[in-house]
This record gives C-alpha cells, structure tokens and sequence, in this order.
C-alpha cells in the first residue's frame, strides 16, 4: 500500500490564495522599509553550530534545528560518548551546522564579518523563515518568516521615532487602523525596581508586572510575594496598578516616582524625547501608549522596548515587536555598537486582517480571459492572441486540452474566470473572437483591439 503523504507537525502548506495573502503583506512590509531608507539583505538558512549555540540561553539552544554531518556522521564519535548514548556531547561531534534560530544573531554575524563593506550607522531588512524545534500549537509553528529591520552603529533616539511612524506607515497601508504600539523603556525599570529596594529582583519584578493584564492586580502581588520582593516593596510600586492617564500625565507621574533614581530619569527623559517628536510627526492613524508594564526581552533590551498590539475588536497576541540593544555584536568580538530593531508578526497580522476582512478583493491576481481549446488549429489561433495579451499585462491562458466544452467551461466557472473566449473556424476567417462574460452570460464577437479593451 502506498504510504499517505503528510508534512511534518508545525509545519505548514500555503494554497495560491493564501500565499497571494502573505505576499500581499509581505510586499506591504518591504515598500516602507525601502521607503525609510532600510536596505535588504540575506543570509543562509542554516549557520555554523557555534555562531548559534550559547546565544539563546538554554532553552533556545534546545529548540534549535541540528544538521547532521555529511557522509559518516557516527566516524568522530568514540566508543565512551557512543555507550554512554550522551546526546549532548555526541551532538558537536555529528553536527556542525544547524537553521537559523532568528534573524537577529546571523545579522549580528554578518555585521561582524563584514564590518569593513558597511557605512555606519547600517540599516537593514530582512524578510526570510527561521526555524525553531518547538512544541507546534495554535500559532506557533516550527517553521515561520520573520519581517525584522534594524539600524546598529548609531544611538540617537530618532532611530526610535522612525520605527514608531514605521509601524504607522505598515498599518495604514494595510488599511488596520488603530493599532496600539506600547512603548516603555528598560531604564524605567530599572530605576522602579532601584527605588523600592528590589534592584537585585529586577527579572522577578518585571516578570510580574508583565502580567498585570492576565493575572490581575492581586496575582502579581502574589508573584511577586512568592518570588521573595516584600511587602514594602509592593505597597511603593502600588501606582503602577492603576497607571491611568494620557501619556504626558503618565510621564509626570513617572518624573516623580523615579526623581531618586539616575537611571530611571535617564530613562523618563529618553521617552519623554520621543513622546515630543511624535506629537510634532503625528501618527496616522497608530496610537502610542506608555505601558509601563511592559518588560518584553529584558535580559536583551537596554533602552526602549516596543510592542504592537491589534485594535481592540481582535483578541491576538502582539503582532510586532522590538527595543534598544547596547551590544548586539558583543557576542561576536565587536564591541560597543549599539542598535535598535523592530519585527513584524507576519501570521498574526494575516490571522487580524483575516478576521476583520481587511484583504483586499484584488490581492490574487485572477485569469481575465480562458480560451477555449476546439483543436490543434484553433488553438495556435487563440494562442497568438493569449500571447499578445500577456505582452500587455492582461492575465490570459489556453486551455490546454481539446476537452468537451462543458468541462472547459465547468474549469472556467470552478476558477471564477470573468470571461471564457471561443474562436472557431469562423471566427479565425473573419479574423474576430467570441467573449462570453460568465457572470451575465452575454456574448459578443469582437476584434483583436476590442478584446483587448474588454479585458482591461
């Protein structure tokens, strides 16, 4: 019996509708990064095992895809490691290569590596699938693109203004209007957790306060309880609970609280900075919001932290993302050169514009025009018309069997085809064609330049 066919689990097949969609997207996402100035680059879908392990921690160097060695993979290990059956030392002796985890670490190499070609500061995009051995579930898959930009080798915070009116432009060309982009700063943090006497708890505190949304107030004083931050602690950070207001109310109120902390001030004075630039660029139709709870990437992130959010009418997760690094190539050799880098969540967006009906009805470039296949000869007729059509732009094919005509038709209909052409030995003498619109079922028999301005 003939094995059933099936890809692995995590992994997905994209239809021409679907995949019309995601380029759609796609295509959005790279124009406005052309028009901001950001260049695209590539690198390989699989790297060198030690440009990647170790810079994900532990639970990303697990949920990395290893490439076995070519040939006699097994010649390199010795009989201890081999008895022992110990996976992870067998491992770099099997395996030197694996796919890439994220684009942000091979940039980081290739920023590195080419460090001598590149003019400072250097603006990238890149737009290519990463790989990733986790646990498939709704929405995360083990295969999927990531949309990143990113500007390393310079530390004004305009770069951080150009991403927020970047996710802007993205959206509004997308037609999703009201967006929420967050934006906190790891500062603010840091100089919260300096002030109530938990700086040695930062990752328990902001952990915590990251949960405020989910968990509720009383939750993350439990958490925070369990994690050993005391009840002292908990009273002073209790405003940021109910942390209300416009962004400038909540500005002052941050002035305040964090007026004892050098790098909490540092932190008020980098947002406030990009607050101003924003109100004097307004956004089109993006919300900025201060969310002083939001601590994603921490271990990562040394400035400002962004997320994107869906407009409220759609329950999904955070549809972009990304901050202020101080040292991206660090892990590399190369020190001191800070960046900051924004991504877009590429199926989530698709999954929002989906449930909101945002796709445009043009997205999937259809056939105008089936011709209609009577025969050899006929078919050579229809043929030299589908190609001068083509030369203009108009979507036309031939069908490409002499089939009766109901199964042509039938083929035309199925594909939603707008107009089915015939042309038969009376038509190729008088040199014209017969177009049937398939919708009102009308005919009419037109010449070459008729044809042409019907299909347009």
């Amino acid at each position: 019996m003939a094995q059933k066919p099936s890809i692995p689990k995590g992994t997905r097949d994209f239809s021409p509708i679907e995949v019309a969609k995601r380029n759609f997207i796609i295509n959005t996402i790279k124009d406005q990064f052309k028009l901001f100035g950001f260049q695209p680059i590539e690198t390989p879908s699989f790297e060198n095992s030690e440009t990647l392990m170790g810079k994900y921690g532990e639970e990303g160097d697990r949920l990395i895809f290893k490439i076995l060695n070519s040939g006699d993979y097994l010649n390199k290990v010795d009989d201890v490691i081999y008895e022992a059956k110990d996976s992870f030392r067998m491992t770099s002796k099997i395996s030197e290569k694996a796919l890439r985890y994220d684009l942000t670490v091979p940039f980081a190499r290739y920023v590195v590596q080419h460090q001598n070609e590149i003019d400072f500061p250097f603006k990238r995009f890149q737009i290519q699938p990463v790989w990733r051995a986790d646990r498939p579930q709704k929405g995360r898959f083990r295969e999927f693109y990531q949309c990143d930009a990113d500007v390393v080798g310079s530390k004004s915070l305009l770069q951080e203004v150009d991403f927020i009116t970047l996710y802007d432009a993205v959206f509004t060309k997308l037609n999703l209007k009201g967006v929420t982009i967050k934006l906190n700063n790891r500062k603010i943090l840091s100089g919260i957790a300096e002030v109530i006497g938990a700086s040695d708890k930062l990752i328990d505190f902001t952990v915590a306060l990251d949960k405020l949304d989910k968990i509720g107030e009383d939750g993350v004083k439990k958490e925070m309880l369990g994690k050993g931050i005391s009840e002292d602690a908990i009273e002073k950070v209790k405003p940021l609970f109910q942390f209300t207001g416009t962004t400038s109310e909540k500005i002052e109120k941050l002035r305040n609280m964090l007026a004892s902390s050098q790098e909490g001030m540092q932190g008020v004075e980098e947002l406030q900075f990009i607050v101003d630039a924003i109100n004097k660029i307004p956004l089109k139709t993006a919300i900025l919001d201060l969310d002083v709870t939001l601590a994603r990437g921490l271990n990562y992130y040394t400035g400002a932290i962004f997320e994107v959010s869906a407009p409220d009418t759609v329950k999904m997760g955070s549809i972009g993302g990304g901050g202020r690094y101080d040292d991206l190539t660090g892990i590399f050799g190369l020190k001191d050169m800070s960046g900051v880098g924004i991504s877009f969540g590429l199926d989530r967006i698709y999954l929002v514009l989906e449930e909101l009906q945002l796709f445009p009805e043009t997205v999937a470039p259809s056939t105008r025009a089936l011709f209609i296949n009577f025969g050899e000869v006929e078919a050579l007729y229809c043929l030299s018309a589908v190609n001068k059509l083509r030369a203009d732009g108009i979507v036309a094919e031939l069908y490409p069997d002499s089939a009766k005509m109901k199964k042509q038709m039938g083929y035309a209909n199925k594909r939603t085809i707008p107009f089915v052409v015939l042309a038969g030995t009376s038509e190729m003498n008088t040199k014209t064609f017969t177009v049937k619109n398939m919708e009102s079922g009308t005919q009419e028999e037109v010449d070459f330049e008729e044809l042409k301005l019907l299909l347009q």
